[in-house]
Protein backbone atom coordinates (compact mmCIF):
# COMPACT_ATOMS: atom_id res chain seq x y z
CA UNK A 1 0.00 0.00 0.00
CA UNK A 2 1.48 3.64 -0.78
CA UNK A 3 0.98 4.46 3.16
CA UNK A 4 2.62 7.28 4.71
CA UNK A 5 1.92 5.45 8.58
CA UNK A 6 -0.46 6.48 11.05
CA UNK A 7 0.66 8.82 13.71
CA UNK A 8 -1.77 10.58 14.48
CA UNK A 9 -0.18 14.07 14.32
CA UNK A 10 -2.39 16.60 15.53
CA UNK A 11 -4.54 19.15 14.22
CA UNK A 12 -2.87 22.51 13.32
CA UNK A 13 -1.95 25.28 10.75
CA UNK A 14 -1.16 23.46 7.44
CA UNK A 15 1.67 24.74 4.89
CA UNK A 16 0.10 26.56 2.37
CA UNK A 17 1.68 25.37 -0.85
CA UNK A 18 0.78 24.21 -4.15
CA UNK A 19 2.07 21.17 -5.51
CA UNK A 20 5.47 22.37 -7.39
CA UNK A 21 6.27 24.28 -3.74
CA UNK A 22 4.78 27.58 -4.64
CA UNK A 23 2.21 29.10 -2.80
CA UNK A 24 -1.38 28.48 -4.32
CA UNK A 25 -3.05 31.44 -6.46
CA UNK A 26 -5.43 31.74 -3.77
CA UNK A 27 -4.63 32.16 0.08
CA UNK A 28 -4.81 29.28 2.15
CA UNK A 29 -5.97 29.21 5.65
CA UNK A 30 -7.42 26.78 7.50
CA UNK A 31 -10.49 28.02 9.50
CA UNK A 32 -12.11 24.98 10.52
CA UNK A 33 -11.35 23.37 13.84
CA UNK A 34 -11.34 19.47 14.41
CA UNK A 35 -14.83 19.57 14.06
CA UNK A 36 -14.48 20.81 10.91
CA UNK A 37 -12.75 21.33 8.03
CA UNK A 38 -12.53 21.28 4.19
CA UNK A 39 -10.16 21.27 1.28
CA UNK A 40 -10.70 22.28 -2.12
CA UNK A 41 -8.51 21.10 -5.46
CA UNK A 42 -8.69 22.91 -9.11
CA UNK A 43 -6.71 20.79 -11.65
CA UNK A 44 -5.24 18.42 -9.00
CA UNK A 45 -3.97 21.66 -6.93
CA UNK A 46 -4.70 22.52 -3.05
CA UNK A 47 -6.14 26.05 -3.74
CA UNK A 48 -8.36 26.34 -0.71
CA UNK A 49 -8.74 25.12 2.87
CA UNK A 50 -11.08 26.07 5.58
CA UNK A 51 -14.10 27.17 3.12
CA UNK A 52 -16.86 29.04 4.51
CA UNK A 53 -20.42 27.22 4.18
CA UNK A 54 -21.52 29.40 1.59
CA UNK A 55 -18.77 29.32 -0.74
CA UNK A 56 -18.66 25.69 -0.88
CA UNK A 57 -22.02 25.76 -3.16
CA UNK A 58 -20.08 27.81 -5.72
CA UNK A 59 -17.04 25.11 -5.94
CA UNK A 60 -19.47 21.89 -5.94
CA UNK A 61 -20.29 23.28 -9.08
CA UNK A 62 -17.00 24.63 -11.22
CA UNK A 63 -15.39 22.67 -13.62
CA UNK A 64 -12.58 20.67 -12.63
CA UNK A 65 -12.80 21.51 -8.91
CA UNK A 66 -12.99 18.56 -6.19
CA UNK A 67 -14.36 19.47 -2.34
CA UNK A 68 -13.49 17.93 0.50
CA UNK A 69 -16.03 18.39 3.85
CA UNK A 70 -14.99 16.81 6.86
CA UNK A 71 -17.56 16.53 9.74
CA UNK A 72 -16.94 15.61 13.29
CA UNK A 73 -19.85 14.75 15.11
CA UNK A 74 -22.23 17.53 12.84
CA UNK A 75 -25.30 19.22 14.48
CA UNK A 76 -28.25 17.86 12.54
CA UNK A 77 -29.33 21.39 11.65
CA UNK A 78 -25.60 22.00 10.46
CA UNK A 79 -25.63 18.71 8.38
CA UNK A 80 -29.13 19.65 6.99
CA UNK A 81 -27.64 22.32 5.24
CA UNK A 82 -24.95 20.43 3.80
CA UNK A 83 -27.34 17.58 2.74
CA UNK A 84 -29.12 19.91 0.41
CA UNK A 85 -26.68 21.84 -1.20
CA UNK A 86 -25.60 17.73 -1.97
CA UNK A 87 -29.25 16.65 -2.74
CA UNK A 88 -28.57 13.65 0.05
CA UNK A 89 -31.78 11.65 0.68
CA UNK A 90 -33.05 11.57 4.11
CA UNK A 91 -32.22 7.72 4.39
CA UNK A 92 -28.46 8.50 3.87
CA UNK A 93 -28.68 11.16 6.02
CA UNK A 94 -30.14 9.40 8.85
CA UNK A 95 -27.65 6.56 8.36
CA UNK A 96 -24.54 8.78 8.68
CA UNK A 97 -26.03 10.74 11.68
CA UNK A 98 -26.64 6.96 13.26
CA UNK A 99 -24.19 5.16 15.10
CA UNK A 100 -23.45 1.77 14.87
CA UNK A 101 -24.33 1.18 11.29
CA UNK A 102 -22.79 -1.82 9.33
CA UNK A 103 -19.92 -1.71 7.26
CA UNK A 104 -21.75 -0.97 3.61
CA UNK A 105 -21.83 0.64 0.49
CA UNK A 106 -24.77 2.26 -0.76
CA UNK A 107 -25.38 3.38 -4.54
CA UNK A 108 -27.77 6.36 -4.92
CA UNK A 109 -28.93 8.30 -7.92
CA UNK A 110 -26.07 11.03 -7.76
CA UNK A 111 -23.91 9.69 -5.46
CA UNK A 112 -22.53 6.77 -2.98
CA UNK A 113 -22.55 6.80 0.25
CA UNK A 114 -20.29 4.52 2.20
CA UNK A 115 -20.11 3.61 6.48
CA UNK A 116 -16.29 1.77 7.81
CA UNK A 117 -14.86 1.19 10.79
CA UNK A 118 -11.62 3.02 11.74
CA UNK A 119 -10.02 0.26 14.31
CA UNK A 120 -7.13 0.67 16.76
CA UNK A 121 -5.94 -2.19 19.59
CA UNK A 122 -5.33 -1.56 22.99
CA UNK A 123 -2.85 -4.46 23.97
CA UNK A 124 -3.03 -3.47 27.72
CA UNK A 125 -6.84 -4.58 27.58
CA UNK A 126 -7.04 -6.44 24.42
CA UNK A 127 -9.95 -4.81 23.42
CA UNK A 128 -10.83 -2.72 20.27
CA UNK A 129 -11.32 0.82 19.79
CA UNK A 130 -13.70 1.39 16.92
CA UNK A 131 -14.59 4.69 15.12
CA UNK A 132 -17.74 4.65 12.34
CA UNK A 133 -16.63 7.00 9.37
CA UNK A 134 -19.21 7.76 6.76
CA UNK A 135 -18.94 9.09 3.61
CA UNK A 136 -20.86 10.52 0.62
CA UNK A 137 -19.11 10.25 -2.41
CA UNK A 138 -20.16 12.69 -5.20
CA UNK A 139 -18.88 13.39 -8.73
CA UNK A 140 -16.45 16.38 -7.59
CA UNK A 141 -17.15 16.31 -3.50
CA UNK A 142 -16.42 13.43 -0.58
CA UNK A 143 -17.58 14.21 2.67
CA UNK A 144 -16.79 12.70 5.76
CA UNK A 145 -18.92 12.27 8.79
CA UNK A 146 -17.07 10.54 11.61
CA UNK A 147 -18.62 10.04 15.24
CA UNK A 148 -16.11 11.07 18.26
CA UNK A 149 -12.85 12.62 18.26
CA UNK A 150 -10.71 9.09 18.13
CA UNK A 151 -9.80 9.66 14.69
CA UNK A 152 -7.51 11.82 13.35
CA UNK A 153 -7.65 12.32 9.22
CA UNK A 154 -4.14 14.50 9.81
CA UNK A 155 -2.69 11.07 8.33
CA UNK A 156 -4.78 11.05 5.65
CA UNK A 157 -4.75 14.31 4.78
CA UNK A 158 -0.83 13.98 4.50
CA UNK A 159 -1.47 10.61 1.94
CA UNK A 160 -3.14 13.13 -0.16
CA UNK A 161 -0.62 15.92 -0.10
CA UNK A 162 2.13 13.59 -0.88
CA UNK A 163 0.57 11.87 -3.80
CA UNK A 164 1.12 14.69 -6.04
CA UNK A 165 0.91 12.59 -9.36
CA UNK A 166 -2.44 11.13 -8.53
CA UNK A 167 -4.15 14.00 -7.38
CA UNK A 168 -5.65 14.65 -11.03
CA UNK A 169 -8.22 11.71 -10.67
CA UNK A 170 -10.03 13.89 -8.52
CA UNK A 171 -12.78 12.48 -6.39
CA UNK A 172 -11.67 8.53 -7.19
CA UNK A 173 -7.80 9.84 -5.32
CA UNK A 174 -9.31 11.21 -2.43
CA UNK A 175 -11.63 7.69 -2.28
CA UNK A 176 -8.80 5.52 -2.88
CA UNK A 177 -6.50 7.21 0.00
CA UNK A 178 -9.98 6.98 2.24
CA UNK A 179 -10.19 3.44 1.77
CA UNK A 180 -6.71 2.67 1.96
CA UNK A 181 -6.30 4.62 5.28
CA UNK A 182 -9.07 2.42 6.49
CA UNK A 183 -7.62 -1.28 5.33
CA UNK A 184 -4.15 0.07 6.68
CA UNK A 185 -5.86 0.39 10.08
CA UNK A 186 -7.43 -3.09 9.54
CA UNK A 187 -4.27 -4.92 8.32
CA UNK A 188 -2.12 -2.94 11.54
CA UNK A 189 -4.77 -4.54 14.14
CA UNK A 190 -4.52 -7.98 12.63
CA UNK A 191 -0.88 -8.43 12.97
CA UNK A 192 -0.93 -7.03 16.53
CA UNK A 193 -3.90 -9.87 17.50
CA UNK A 194 -1.72 -12.17 15.32
CA UNK A 195 1.25 -11.33 17.79
CA UNK A 196 -0.79 -11.62 20.92
CA UNK A 197 -2.59 -14.95 19.71
CA UNK A 198 1.52 -16.19 19.52
CA UNK A 199 2.13 -15.33 22.94
CA UNK A 200 -0.79 -16.88 24.34
CA UNK A 201 0.25 -20.15 22.63
CA UNK A 202 3.93 -20.11 24.00
CA UNK A 203 2.13 -19.18 27.72
CA UNK A 204 0.39 -22.57 27.57
CA UNK A 205 3.21 -25.03 28.09
CA UNK A 206 4.72 -22.56 30.49
CA UNK A 207 3.99 -24.38 34.07
CA UNK A 208 4.57 -21.15 35.48
CA UNK A 209 2.04 -19.36 33.92
CA UNK A 210 -1.54 -18.20 35.78
CA UNK A 211 -4.23 -20.18 34.31
CA UNK A 212 -6.85 -17.38 35.16
CA UNK A 213 -5.02 -14.48 33.36
CA UNK A 214 -4.50 -16.53 30.62
CA UNK A 215 -8.08 -17.65 30.20
CA UNK A 216 -9.16 -14.26 30.60
CA UNK A 217 -6.92 -13.10 28.02
CA UNK A 218 -7.83 -16.37 25.76
CA UNK A 219 -11.42 -14.80 25.90
CA UNK A 220 -10.73 -11.24 25.88
CA UNK A 221 -8.94 -11.75 21.87
CA UNK A 222 -11.88 -13.71 21.32
CA UNK A 223 -14.29 -10.65 22.01
CA UNK A 224 -11.54 -8.73 19.85
CA UNK A 225 -11.23 -11.13 17.09
CA UNK A 226 -15.31 -11.33 16.17
CA UNK A 227 -15.44 -7.03 16.20
CA UNK A 228 -12.49 -7.55 13.50
CA UNK A 229 -13.98 -10.16 11.98
CA UNK A 230 -17.36 -7.74 11.29
CA UNK A 231 -15.22 -4.95 9.96
CA UNK A 232 -12.90 -6.25 7.82
CA UNK A 233 -14.81 -9.29 5.86
CA UNK A 234 -17.15 -6.43 4.65
CA UNK A 235 -14.84 -4.80 3.04
CA UNK A 236 -14.38 -6.80 0.55
CA UNK A 237 -17.92 -6.51 -0.59
CA UNK A 238 -17.14 -2.68 -0.83
CA UNK A 239 -14.39 -2.59 -2.60
CA UNK A 240 -16.45 -5.00 -5.34
CA UNK A 241 -18.83 -2.71 -5.79
CA UNK A 242 -16.27 0.49 -5.78
CA UNK A 243 -14.47 -1.41 -8.29
CA UNK A 244 -17.75 -2.03 -10.61
CA UNK A 245 -17.12 -0.23 -14.18
CA UNK A 246 -20.74 1.28 -14.50
CA UNK A 247 -20.63 3.32 -11.67
CA UNK A 248 -17.73 5.16 -13.18
CA UNK A 249 -16.56 6.16 -9.98
CA UNK A 250 -12.94 5.24 -10.56
CA UNK A 251 -10.67 6.58 -13.64
CA UNK A 252 -8.29 4.25 -15.42
CA UNK A 253 -5.67 5.18 -13.67
CA UNK A 254 -6.69 4.32 -10.55
CA UNK A 255 -7.44 1.00 -11.29
CA UNK A 256 -4.70 -0.42 -9.96
CA UNK A 257 -4.58 1.20 -6.86
CA UNK A 258 -7.82 -0.06 -5.91
CA UNK A 259 -6.82 -3.60 -7.01
CA UNK A 260 -3.95 -2.96 -4.58
CA UNK A 261 -6.36 -2.15 -1.80
CA UNK A 262 -8.40 -5.43 -3.00
CA UNK A 263 -5.23 -7.18 -2.29
CA UNK A 264 -5.15 -6.06 0.69
CA UNK A 265 -8.22 -6.48 2.20
CA UNK A 266 -8.09 -9.90 0.57
CA UNK A 267 -5.60 -10.82 2.85
CA UNK A 268 -6.69 -9.46 5.58
CA UNK A 269 -9.99 -11.60 5.80
CA UNK A 270 -8.05 -14.97 5.19
CA UNK A 271 -5.69 -13.52 7.93
CA UNK A 272 -8.24 -13.12 10.09
CA UNK A 273 -10.64 -16.48 9.44
CA UNK A 274 -6.94 -17.66 10.26
CA UNK A 275 -6.70 -16.14 13.34
CA UNK A 276 -10.13 -17.09 14.16
CA UNK A 277 -9.06 -21.11 14.03
CA UNK A 278 -6.08 -20.35 16.04
CA UNK A 279 -8.21 -18.70 18.96
CA UNK A 280 -9.92 -21.63 18.93
CA UNK A 281 -7.52 -24.23 18.49
CA UNK A 282 -5.37 -22.01 21.67
CA UNK A 283 -9.02 -22.88 24.11
CA UNK A 284 -9.42 -26.59 22.66
CA UNK A 285 -5.44 -26.84 23.76
CA UNK A 286 -6.28 -25.11 26.85
CA UNK A 287 -9.26 -27.57 27.53
CA UNK A 288 -6.93 -30.35 26.71
CA UNK A 289 -4.40 -29.47 28.64
CA UNK A 290 -6.48 -29.32 31.88
CA UNK A 291 -7.68 -32.47 30.88
CA UNK A 292 -3.87 -34.10 30.73
CA UNK A 293 -3.13 -32.57 34.20
CA UNK A 294 -6.45 -33.58 35.58
CA UNK A 295 -5.39 -37.19 34.56
CA UNK A 296 -1.97 -37.23 36.06
CA UNK A 297 -3.65 -36.20 39.36
CA UNK A 298 -6.05 -38.61 39.53
CA UNK A 299 -3.36 -41.24 38.50
CA UNK A 300 -0.59 -40.46 41.37
CA UNK A 301 -3.88 -39.91 44.09
CA UNK A 302 -5.21 -43.34 42.52
CA UNK A 303 -1.89 -45.31 43.13
CA UNK A 304 -0.96 -43.68 46.28
CA UNK A 305 -4.48 -44.91 47.29
CA UNK A 306 -3.79 -47.81 46.38
CA UNK A 307 -0.41 -48.28 48.03
CA UNK A 308 -2.32 -47.07 51.25
CA UNK A 309 -5.20 -49.62 50.79
CA UNK A 310 -2.61 -53.01 51.16
CA UNK A 311 -1.19 -51.72 54.25
CA UNK A 312 -5.02 -51.18 55.69
CA UNK A 313 -5.52 -54.55 54.65
CA UNK A 314 -2.98 -56.26 56.72
CA UNK A 315 -3.83 -53.96 60.17
CA UNK A 316 -7.26 -55.11 59.40
CA UNK A 317 -6.44 -58.61 59.25
CA UNK A 318 -3.89 -58.67 61.77
CA UNK A 319 -6.52 -56.25 64.08
CA UNK A 320 -9.56 -59.27 63.53
CA UNK A 321 -10.66 -61.23 67.18
CA UNK A 322 -9.53 -64.79 65.60
CA UNK A 323 -6.15 -66.90 66.12
CA UNK A 324 -3.61 -66.52 63.72
CA UNK A 325 0.18 -67.43 62.59
CA UNK A 326 2.37 -65.68 65.51
CA UNK A 327 -0.93 -63.84 67.05
CA UNK A 328 -0.07 -62.61 70.68
CA UNK A 329 3.70 -63.27 69.68
CA UNK A 330 6.84 -60.92 69.14
CA UNK A 331 7.57 -62.75 66.19
CA UNK A 332 3.91 -62.11 64.41
CA UNK A 333 4.34 -58.38 64.97
CA UNK A 334 7.48 -58.25 63.22
CA UNK A 335 5.79 -60.35 60.22
CA UNK A 336 3.30 -58.23 60.01
CA UNK A 337 5.68 -54.83 59.88
CA UNK A 338 7.98 -56.61 57.29
CA UNK A 339 4.97 -58.00 55.06
CA UNK A 340 3.54 -54.32 55.37
CA UNK A 341 6.77 -52.57 54.10
CA UNK A 342 7.44 -55.21 51.59
CA UNK A 343 4.18 -54.86 49.85
CA UNK A 344 3.98 -50.95 49.97
CA UNK A 345 7.19 -50.54 48.54
CA UNK A 346 6.77 -53.46 45.71
CA UNK A 347 3.73 -51.42 45.05
CA UNK A 348 5.39 -48.05 44.62
CA UNK A 349 8.24 -49.12 42.73
CA UNK A 350 5.50 -50.81 40.21
CA UNK A 351 4.01 -47.68 39.66
CA UNK A 352 6.71 -45.82 39.45
CA UNK A 353 8.24 -48.17 36.62
CA UNK A 354 4.87 -47.25 34.95
CA UNK A 355 5.20 -43.85 35.80
CA UNK A 356 1.75 -44.10 37.60
CA UNK A 357 3.73 -41.82 39.98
Amino acid sequence: MHSTGRSGHPHGEELATSDEGRPPQTPVAEHGSAARRSRVWEDGRLVKRGVPEAELGGYLGKPGAVVWLDLCDPDPREFGRVASMLGLDPIAVEDALTARERTKLDRYANYLFLNVYDIAFDAESAELRTTELSAFVTENALVTVRSGSGLDLADLTARWDSEVDLRDHGVGFLLYGLLDYVVDGHFAVVQSLDAELEQLEDQLFDPGADDRALQRRSFALRKSLVLLRRSVLPMREVLNTVMRRDLRIIPDGMAPYYQDIYDHVLRATEWTEGLRDMVTSILDTRIALQGNRLNEVMKKVTSWAAIIAVPTAVTGFYGMNVPYPGAGTHWGFLISIVLLVITAGALYFAFKRNDWI
